[in-house]
């Protein structure tokens, strides 16, 4: 099987090339596309549940995606590359 929880609240699906962060085990209430690789779940209570991001062997985009900084790091943690990430070209422009 191709699913394996990573972290806690993560879980990749590398067939899928999809990782889900849950960050509230509550009821799924509704879904809301950012677009085609994003998608934010969100409990009854309309807060934010999970997210969910399809493609991420290409990178992640964050620009939008609730919770940046929890999520960010999850990611950042297990080695997903962030797309845009201005820290990489601060870097760059320092060395």
């Amino acid at each position: 099987m191709a699913t394996s929880a990573i972290t806690p609240g993560m879980t990749h699906d590398a067939f899928a090339d999809a990782i889900y962060i849950m960050l509230r085990d509550v009821p799924y209430g509704r879904g809301e596309e950012l677009d085609s690789d994003r998608i934010v779940d969100y409990g009854a209570d309309n807060e934010v549940r999970g997210i969910e991001f399809l493609n991420v062997s290409l990178g992640v985009d964050l620009t939008g995606v609730p919770r940046r900084d929890v999520v960010e790091n999850l990611l950042r943690r297990e080695g997903i590359r962030i797309l845009g990430d201005p820290n990489k070209h601060m870097a760059e422009r320092i060395g």
